[in-house]
């Protein structure tokens, strides 16, 4: 979609990234683009950094901020060009970068390093990420020495420190405002809707890729960009492979299916996981193992609170999991013994069969940008962060030492939780996960009105 409508929004972030940079300026290029095969490109996603701070969704550009100077923000952009905009699209150019996505001034890109020189003087530190493009650094570097042959005349500072964006960007991203979180609310309904009504197809002998396709038509169809990251539908042992994409085997009665699937919509992707049945029924082992994993769920959101660290949410995941194994006979001893539950959790012993962790920050990226831990210690969480939690098990076919109801089955609840001064907010509770709604949904008894 076009981003124009979320222009503000745009610019309440460029204003509070120029405001932590201080004195020092920065500098940020747009993503490449890459082949798929031969001469055929992917389709084009812009780097995540670029559209926060501009919404700019063109490639060849660069973002340079001055803050303090009478042109603090100043884009070098694709110039129009009436036989390329033929084959590849409209460019807005330099002027369109001024009326429409609120640059103090923009230039052609071509113009870039000649430019860059002047204006950089005044500037001792340059925020810019080295090693992402070998030529792009040397340009810069040629840039500088420019710079530096004219400050001999002028006097004025020339960058000599050079600091990645991220460390004040990122930490700046992970915390959202409330216009984001209402871009990401909706990626979440439209995410929720898709996983409901393909439940509500699944049967014995529907492809994988039929269910894909309903999911990634559903998010298109919707107005989002489209999947924040390629599909995964694990039908029976499938399941059991975390990042399975081949998406290509029948689905069978008796199994289960999971689907990990997220709509990006204005560029926030949203991040959910359901587990169901394709008969419409749990089987009693399927239930028992499906049960275990939504409680340590539930307690894991409900740890999605102010003060506590996210390896917190993790740490209350696996106790529940482990405890669950235990009393399921997937590992030996005492569900109800604390000692022994910690004891294995130190041992390692619940990653045969949760071997992940129960959630990562969310946003523009899926896995979205923003420290886990700083100065030693988890990082805490805070208003505003959004994560998504996840917890899981996952039994091999060929595991002999597992009681064999167990093997070959992959259970996987994924849900977006926004940290918030009070209760945690799900973004995705309106998706069915208990195992009667689950049930429900499958079956089409319920899937309309839970759709709603």
């Amino acid at each position: 979609m076009r981003l124009l409508e979320h222009a503000a929004l745009f610019a309440d972030n460029r204003a509070r990234f120029m405001s932590a940079l201080g004195e020092d300026a920065a500098l940020l290029f747009a993503a490449p683009h890459h082949l798929r095969n031969g001469d055929a490109e992917y389709r084009y996603r812009q780097q995540s950094d670029v559209v926060y701070l501009a919404g700019w969704e063109g490639p060849e550009a660069a973002l340079l901020f001055r803050p303090s100077s009478e042109q603090p923000f100043i884009m070098f952009v694709q110039p129009k060009n009436k036989e390329r905009e033929v084959w590849t699209g409209r460019r807005p150019g330099p002027v369109g970068a001024k009326n429409d996505y609120g640059a103090d001034e923009a230039f052609d890109i071509g113009e870039l390093w000649n430019k860059l020189p002047d204006l950089l003087q005044g500037y001792r530190n340059l925020h810019y990420r080295f090693a992402d493009d070998a030529e792009r650094d040397r340009k810069l570097v040629q840039s500088l020495a420019k710079a530096r042959r004219k400050a001999r005349k002028n006097g004025l500072d020339v960058p000599d420190a050079f600091i990645d964006p991220a460390r004040v960007l990122h930490g700046q991203r992970l915390i959202k405002t409330e216009a984001e979180l209402a871009l990401m609310r909706q990626a979440a309904e439209i995410t929720v809707d898709a996983h409901i009504q393909a439940m509500a197809m699944t049967a014995p002998g529907v492809m994988e890729y039929e269910l894909e396709a309903e999911i990634d038509g559903t998010f298109r169809r919707r107005g989002g960009n489209g999947p924040g990251y390629t599909t995964i539908v694990g039908g029976g042992v499938n399941a059991t492979i975390l990042h399975y994409i081949e998406n290509q085997d029948p689905l069978l009665d008796g199994t289960l299916v999971c689907v990990d699937a997220g709509c990006e919509y204005a560029y926030y992707t949203a991040d959910v996981t359901r587990t169901w049945p394709v008969g419409g029924r749990f089987t009693d082992p399927q239930r028992q193992l499906y049960q275990v994993v939504l409680e340590a769920q539930n307690a894991a959101i409900d740890t999605v609170r102010a003060g506590n660290t996210w390896t917190k949410v993790h740490e209350v995941a696996t106790r529940v999991l482990t405890e669950g194994m235990v009393r399921l006979g997937l590992l030996d001893g005492d569900p109800d013994d604390p000692d022994h539950i910690a004891t294995l959790i130190e041992d390692g012993k619940q990653r045969k069969y949760y071997m992940h962790g129960t959630g990562h920050w969310l946003g523009m990226d899926v896995h979205d940008v923003g420290a886990y831990a700083g100065a030693g210690t988890a990082t805490v969480l805070a208003p505003g962060m959004v994560m998504t939690v996840e917890p899981g098990l996952y039994v091999a076919e060929d595991d002999e030492d597992a009681p064999e109801a167990f093997r070959g089955i992959g259970i996987r609840i994924e849900d977006d939780v926004v940290c918030t001064e009070g209760d945690p907010e799900v973004l995705t509770d309106r998706a069915p996960k208990t195992i009667e709604d689950v049930e429900a949904a499958v079956q089409g008894a319920s899937s309309a009105s839970l759709a709603v």
